[in-house]
């Protein structure tokens, strides 16, 4: 019986070999109809519909169609030797601000086909004085899979037996809610790639397809519409592997069970960016080996060590005049020439020109300190007025050729004007104070991290720190969304729900235990934060707990909420700054108080902090980019710290932020992983 079976199966792979398939993914362009993209692969109209059956109700600019080639067709346009021949190459030695995207735009070819000629730039970036091939001539077809023989399954699938499924358990949604489409199935494809590249679960995709039990090339299956923004990808590389997640699993505890970072995690899964969901297929490292770290290094820019501070006045070896624009609202139109007054009064009724100012003079600070340290800065000031039409005309009469880096704007649609205008030349903008969520240009850096950002650390903070607490959630129903999250990431934790804005002592003396208490409170509203608050502090009488919140919103500074309370509750809470003592004798209050006649608020300070740091890394490295992947670890200053990760729509975001505690003095600290 064995060796019939073992026949039976070399008979299976001698009758797929002989029927093989090959097929091209092709993006449609604008002005292209299904027929004439059957006319340029010299194939029907009716073999573009049976694989791209949504086709006949139109077709619209970039989306993907599964093109059936030839395989007569297909062995003459992927014969190597034939193709190389008809395909002439221009040496490229890569320069100072050069991406792929300046190269493609200069030479006329796809960034695709740059890396196509020069392999290594599949797995890192462009490095300066690199000399690369640039294809010039009859570029052959790209993206064409060839199914000469059925291969095995391959290394990144596990080898465990299938885990029982716990009970009790909430399946993801059915499938019949799903809006569906066709999918070829691709040489080498499995469920789990296929489940994962459209943002399914395995067991919506075998609900969908009742009837498939193994999956074989050119079989045409159901999959979802929602599918992730990347070409199709077989994964050979056996340091990863598809992973299920189970219930009641959180992206914090998965990070810890692979040895990455979140971040990473999303990295490799964009589809994460739309929430953790049970029944999800991952792609995560194997933990054998020292993969996890190469790919960490390789999706972050960032490596181990991005958990330990970096002084970079100690690798200060680029020595050029830094060129720094700083792009403020200063409204200058608002100055009458002979009337200083008018424009002392325009700045006591203008928060955003108060601002400017203030963060425009510890800009001056920092450009002076490094002067100290044998930095040279060429600063050019540029008043926006907060108009975009302001900043397009002062990035067309001025020559920015030899900008470094752009500090500013403060306005979120100011700042997407100058990155997207800049953003051929590679000049990183760095936005100073805006948590909004911006587009995704790759030269825009957010230095301050979003508020939901803010609410995720406090979250894993809390999850990493919660073992053997009795852990309370007090939520109002507008709070909802971070209830969820963390009862997610808490399972185990007790809730108390608040009655019109009012929890009482009773009711809160109920969840108390002999140990340790925390209590999470997330609401805006002050009458709840101050009736929490006070009862909670009547509880310390004989009980031990901490207050925590992912929120430190305006309703904590209410004249209502008493700072006693908070300070005795050791309230916890996430920060872009840490609050610095400008009554301490340093001398950069001195210098300031000097020079300005007042002492620096928070935004003098934010002013001093981005710029050093901007500063430094260019004094340190070839240009911004390079600072990143030399120096992985976190930067910190007076009131700042900074640690910028790539964000999976593009540009960056700083993830550096801190955990504050208010003690029973009042005075901050820092509070540590306990």
């Amino acid at each position: 019986m064995k060796y019939l079976f073992v026949l039976c199966f070399l008979f299976q792979v001698i009758s797929m070999s002989a029927n093989a398939q090959s097929y091209k993914y092709h993006t449609v362009k604008k002005g292209e109809t299904v027929f004439s993209i059957s006319q340029s692969y010299s194939i029907d109209e009716e073999d573009i519909y049976k694989y791209n059956p949504e086709a006949k109700n139109g077709i619209g600019i970039d989306e993907k169609l599964v093109i059936p080639i030839s395989e007569n067709k297909t062995e003459v346009s992927l014969n190597t030797e034939t193709s190389a021949k008809s395909v002439s190459f221009k040496e490229h030695e890569v320069k100072k601000k050069e991406t792929l995207y300046s190269l493609s735009k200069e030479y006329g070819v796809s960034i695709d086909n740059i890396k196509r000629y020069n392999k290594q730039l599949y797995s890192k970036e462009l490095q300066i004085g690199e000399t690369i091939q640039i294809p010039v001539g009859n570029i052959p077809a790209e993206n064409v899979v060839v199914t000469n023989s059925p291969q095995p399954e391959l290394t990144y699938q596990s080898n465990e037996a299938p885990a029982e499924k716990p009970v009790n358990s909430k399946a993801s949604s059915s499938s019949q809610n799903y809006k569906t489409r066709e999918h070829i199935v691709l040489p080498q494809e499995t469920k789990y790639g296929i489940a994962r590249k459209y943002g399914m679960t395995l067991k919506e995709l075998d609900e969908m397809n009742p009837k498939v039990e193994i999956l074989q090339p050119g079989m045409m299956i159901r999959v979802g519409t929602a599918v992730l923004d990347e070409e199709p990808v077989i994964i050979t590389d056996d340091r990863f592997r598809f992973y299920e997640v189970k219930p009641q699993e959180t992206l914090y505890r998965l990070s810890k069970k692979f040895a990455v970072s979140q971040d990473s995690l999303i990295r490799l899964n964009p589809a994460l960016t739309e929430g953790l969901k049970f029944g999800m297929v991952l792609k995560v490292p194997k933990k054998d080996g020292s993969s996890e770290n190469v790919e960490e290094e390789r999706y972050t820019g960032m490596g181990s060590g991005s958990q330990s501070k970096v002084d970079l006045k100690s690798f200060i070896d680029n020595r050029d005049t830094k060129e720094i624009a700083l792009m403020l609202p200063f409204h200058l139109d608002k100055v009458d020439a002979d009337s200083i007054p008018t424009y002392r009064n325009a700045i006591l009724n203008e928060r955003v020109i108060r601002i400017s100012l203030d963060f425009h003079s510890g800009v001056l600070m920092a450009v002076e300190k490094a002067k100290s340290m044998g930095i040279s800065t060429k600063l050019k000031v540029y008043d926006t007025r907060r108009s975009t039409g302001e900043v397009s005309n002062i990035l067309r009469t001025n020559n920015f050729d030899h900008v470094d880096a752009v500090i500013g704007p403060l306005i979120q649609d100011v700042t997407e004007t100058v990155a997207g205008a800049l953003e051929n030349r590679n000049i990183p903008v760095i936005n100073p104070l805006s948590n909004r969520s911006m587009k995704g240009y790759g030269n825009l850096f957010q230095s301050r991290p979003s508020e939901e950002f803010l609410r995720s650390k406090m979250v894993d903070y809390i999850a990493r720190n919660a073992s053997g607490k009795n852990v309370i959630v007090i939520a109002d129903s507008k709070s909802f969304a971070i209830k969820n999250e963390l009862m997610s990431a808490l399972p185990s934790a007790r809730t108390v729900n608040p009655s019109d804005n009012f929890v009482s002592e009773a009711k809160l003396a109920e969840v108390m235990s002999s140990g340790e208490n925390w209590v999470i409170l997330e609401s805006e509203n002050m009458n709840l934060i101050s009736s929490v608050a006070a009862a909670l502090n009547r509880l310390t009488r004989n009980n031990k707990i901490t207050l925590l919140t992912t929120n430190k919103n305006n309703g904590y500074e209410s004249d209502v909420i008493s700072n006693n309370h908070l300070g005795k509750l050791k309230l916890h809470y996430p920060s872009v700054d840490k609050e610095f003592d400008t009554q301490q004798d340093d001398e950069f209050v001195k210098e300031y108080a000097k020079k300005f006649k007042v002492q620096p608020n928070q935004y003098a300070m934010r002013g001093y902090d981005l710029t050093m740091d901007v500063l430094l890394r260019l004094a340190s490295a070839e240009d911004l980019y390079e600072s990143f992947e030399k120096y992985p670890g976190y930067t910190e200053y007076y009131e700042s710290k900074f640690h910028y990760l790539m964000k999976p729509e593009g540009g960056y975001t700083n993830d550096a932020i801190y955990i504050l505690n208010l003690n029973e003095d009042l005075t901050i600290t820092e509070a540590n992983d306990l």
